[in-house]
């Protein structure tokens, strides 16, 4: 895989051969009242336990929790941008929730291929852990390998100054 950058008039994409059983990455995201509020407006989902402190004081968590799709969605970037990365393909996702997220944990995920399967699939472990190592969110992600998908990508011709 390329240490490259990839743009849209530039990208780049591993082969869907390059990929191995165990190969994993990690990464970690501060879960923050802007992304909460900013994922509430996205979605719609205003769920006063998200968006309410005076509403979450009063529940069996005493404080707001995130919304568990911002998790899926750190998975999502890890696999769309890291790996397999540009030109991934998500087929189907199974997400268990285990503990709650509150705003200003910082949330890890490591994402690791469990298995290569024919026509370019793969199976991927995605665990997602908090700060103090509990684990708050993991499942399986199929997605189809970039590379798999265009047998030649084009850059855009540069434009003249």
């Amino acid at each position: 895989m390329s240490d490259k950058t990839p743009t849209a008039a530039d990208p780049v994409m591993a082969d869907s051969d390059s990929f191995k059983v165990g190969q994993h990455v990690t990464s970690t995201e501060l879960i923050d009242d802007k992304m909460v509020r900013g994922y509430a407006d996205l979605t719609g989902d205003h769920n006063l336990i998200h968006v309410s402190d005076e509403f979450a004081k009063k529940t069996k968590f005493g404080q707001r929790i995130a919304h568990g799709g911002i998790l899926f969605g750190l998975a999502s970037k890890v696999l769309g941008e890291q790996m397999p990365g540009l030109g991934t393909i998500y087929m189907s996702q199974l997400v268990n929730f285990h503990a709650p997220v509150f705003i200003n944990d910082t949330v890890t995920c490591v994402a690791t291929i469990t298995a290569l399967l024919p026509k370019h699939v793969a199976k991927i472990s995605t665990v997602v852990t908090k700060q103090d190592g509990t684990i708050v969110m993991d499942g399986v992600s199929t997605v189809k390998l970039p590379g798999s998908l265009m047998k030649d990508v084009v850059a855009a011709p540069a434009k003249a100054a």
